[in-house]
């Protein structure tokens, strides 16, 4: 019995530091993050509903210098899809529409409206063009009768059916489907349907008008400065975008999507964590995209003037990881390390890159192709894949993009000094290519 006892004390005391380790590992490439990149935003991250990372960085409010807390609320950009998706479903299970509904059933004068259904606008499978932000970026004197006149213009991208592309008009108009048979506006629908059974009252619809406390201000950078995002008509930038929130209510509706079904029955939850094209989208989340880390992944990503989100499920492990910035920092990318460092694998903390002068005899061996990626010379500069993205040298064999220096590209040599292969890292997380020609 006492054996038992102590092995099971040895156990518990081993997850407890492996653990220990595992909450520092975070909590050291996060602080990298804002010391080194200046992210700003909010973190949190959960396995199995215990807290591995929950923390604030940088400023909400770069004008006052009001710090980032925790409660801080984010613009979500198109982490809101999956809230418009779960609309539409609820309203197919009380049988107010079908999934496989025309798109004309709604709009009967749209063009190609009979050959588009509310899955395809779901499922980026459409063929309408991707924004139309040229008009609630800039117009204030907007009414639904002017953005839908204007959006009916724009010519398709292919047949409807056909082919993927990502489209923010589709679930505009999948919004004013849910306010069309609601009867309700699309914020006041989601208030009642969605955030109030999730328990989140940190969780709104953006507008124009209100003032919403602890709503973070956001920046973008323009000519490597940051400046005030742009004006944005929210009455117009819905469906697709104008939700916001904080990490702690995104929880909340992690829990309530996934582990429950007070928000979406079994069946709805299949439909929506399919994968329906080559593209892997499913309904508002893909479904493991090629970012998964090997691991099953239900996910989505934000990012418009500043506002870089990121919602992340890894199901099978029951990790939860979400990232907000209001200062265009890739939270993408960041979600990416932190997940690659919940997965035990090496992760490098991000560091002050500087270009150093080495003899650029040594690109000749550097250049040819490495399964997908190509390293190309040109005016003794070395280039990633085309002459858009070049490779500075930090050291005689390691490089940083031009485009993004937390991107790595590093040259491996065998013992005769051949190149054999390079060690490219994303967020830190390296990634070996053989070279194959």
């Amino acid at each position: 019995m006492k054996q038992r006892l102590s092995l099971l004390l040895l156990f518990i005391t081993s997850i407890s530091f492996a653990q220990k380790e595992l909450i520092e590992k975070l909590e050291n490439y996060m602080n990298a993050e804002a010391t080194i990149n200046n992210f700003g935003g909010t973190v949190l991250i959960t396995k199995k509903d215990s807290v591995l990372l929950k923390k604030n960085y940088g400023l909400a409010d770069y004008e006052w210098q009001v710090k980032n807390t925790i409660d801080t609320k984010f613009s979500l950009a198109s982490v809101t899809k999956q809230f418009t998706a779960t609309a539409i479903l609820q309203l197919e299970e009380n049988k107010k529409l079908s999934l496989d509904d025309k798109l004309s059933h709604y709009f009967p004068d749209f063009p190609n409206g009979e050959k588009i259904t509310l899955r395809m606008l779901l499922t980026h499978n459409s063929g309408l063009d991707m924004d139309y932000d040229e008009l609630y970026r800039s117009k204030t004197t907007l009414d639904e009768n002017s953005v839908y006149n204007y959006i009916k213009q724009k010519p398709f991208l292919f047949e409807p059916g056909t082919n993927t592309a990502y489209s923010n008009i589709g679930y505009y108009l999948l919004a004013r489907i849910i306010e069309k048979l609601s009867n309700e506006s699309y914020a006041i629908y989601l208030k009642k349907n969605i955030f109030d059974k999730a328990g989140m009252k940190n969780t709104g619809i953006s507008s124009n008008d209100s003032i919403v406390q602890k709503l973070a201000k956001t920046y973008y950078f323009k000519d490597h400065k940051l400046i005030k995002n742009p004006y944005i008509n929210w009455n117009f930038n819905i469906g697709h975008d104008g939700i916001y929130s904080t990490v702690e209510d995104l929880y909340l509706w992690n829990k309530a999507l996934f582990d429950s079904n007070i928000i979406l029955s079994e069946t709805s939850k299949k439909k929506m964590f399919t994968s329906y094209n080559k593209e892997n989208f499913g309904l508002g989340f893909m479904i493991n995209p090629f970012y998964n880390h090997g691991h099953e992944l239900i996910a989505h990503d934000g990012g418009f003037y500043g506002t870089v989100t990121s919602f992340n499920k890894f199901t099978k492990d029951d990790i939860f990881i979400t990232v907000l910035s209001n200062n265009q920092s890739p939270s993408h990318f960041i979600a990416y390390g932190l997940a690659g460092i919940c997965f035990g694998k090496e992760v490098e903390i991000p560091y002050q890159h500087h270009q150093i002068k080495i003899d650029t005899v040594v690109y000749d061996q550097y250049i040819g192709e490495y399964e997908s990626i190509q390293i190309l010379k040109k005016d003794n500069k070395l280039y990633y894949k085309d002459f858009d993205i070049e490779l500075f040298p930090e050291s005689k064999t390691k490089f940083f993009r031009s485009d993004d220096n937390g991107r790595t590209v590093e040259f491996i040599q065998n013992k005769k000094g051949k190149t054999i292969q390079i060690i490219i890292t994303k967020a830190g997380v390296k990634e070996t290519k053989n070279k194959t020609k």
